[in-house]
């Protein structure tokens, strides 16, 4: 199961270098990486990416219990705040278009990046769209006849932040992420900050991916078995799975203020593969349960209590 000490070194010393990049130039980084925060699949073209935008927005309208048709209805007037946006708020634009009021788009490293590609993303948006949405989103850009131009902050305002969190109180009818959590360095500090930005009554929805996002070498849950102190010097700076398992989740929802709407996973591993990681399990993950382990991924719904 673990690899070979020449293997380990030589893959310790390069994640250790790059975390260091991340830590101290991440807008370097970033262009060195050439992260977008869809993660490193095959190249994409700018169909395909305002597609992965518009199944966003409708998985999350379904988890809701929400009718398609019937969302811009649910959104009107309403403030949202999206944490990991990506280099483009294609969501953000979509739920601007369909009726929300503004989006705040919170994140670690400054990924926005309003190149020729994804100025071809936003037309393709908006081509997509009916009216009123279609002039909703051409709206919320600086100039509407320019779609590189960049975000009205009235409407699309970034909020980056080392920290990740956003720092507000009391602001948003709606918190949303996709792939997100996994990612964050403090995940108990990132929860405490979206029930504190988000209004009594306001919803959460967020679908979190368990899996090792290629960090495994045989087994899907090998990443697991690094110390943690190890696996922060090689990763605490660069956005890769925090490790966490959805025990840890849920622990820390419970102790929120928040009614629990839907705890459902997503990809369950088979359990051959959590019996044959688990002697080698970081001291962490050693009392984790079989079924907890065997959790790739899930989606997180809850509602802000009233006060009282």
């Amino acid at each position: 199961m673990p690899l070979s000490a020449s293997a380990s070194a030589v893959r310790i010393a390069r994640a250790v270098l790059t975390n260091q990049l991340a830590r101290h130039a991440p807008a370097a980084y970033v262009r060195l990486t050439g992260q977008t925060g869809r993660g490193a699949a095959v190249e994409e073209g700018a169909a395909d990416i305002a597609q992965y935008f518009r199944e966003c927005v409708d998985a999350y309208a379904d988890r809701l219990g929400v009718d398609r048709e019937r969302l811009p209805d649910f959104l009107a007037g309403k403030v949202v705040m999206e944490y990991g946006p990506g280099d483009l708020p294609g969501v953000a634009a979509l739920l601007i278009g369909r009726g929300a009021r503004k989006v705040y788009c919170v994140d670690r490293f400054p990924l926005v990046n309003l190149s020729d590609k994804n100025a071809s993303v936003m037309v393709d948006l908006i081509a997509g769209e009916t009216e009123p949405a279609r002039s909703r989103i051409s709206a919320c850009l600086r100039d509407p006849a320019q779609p590189g131009s960049g975000f009205d902050p009235k409407q699309i305002e970034y909020l980056v932040r080392p920290s990740g969190l956003s720092g507000l109180e009391g602001a948003v009818d709606l918190v949303i992420s996709r792939a997100v959590l996994e990612h964050v360095n403090d995940l108990e500090a990132t929860f405490k900050d979206m029930v504190l930005a988000m209004r009594p009554g306001a919803l959460a929805i967020h679908q979190v991916d368990l899996r090792s996002h290629g960090l495994h070498v045989d087994n899907p849950l090998d990443f697991l078995t690094w110390s943690m102190r190890l696996w922060d010097w090689m990763y605490s700076d660069k956005g890769v799975p925090n490790r966490w398992r959805i025990d840890r989740y849920r622990d820390i929802v419970m102790r929120l203020p928040v009614d629990v709407l839907m705890l459902e996973p997503t990809k369950l591993a088979a359990h051959d593969v959590v019996g044959s990681v688990r002697p080698y399990l970081a001291a962490p993950f050693k009392n984790v349960g079989d079924e907890d382990l065997r959790c790739l991924g899930f989606w997180l719904v809850f509602r802000k209590r009233h006060p009282g």
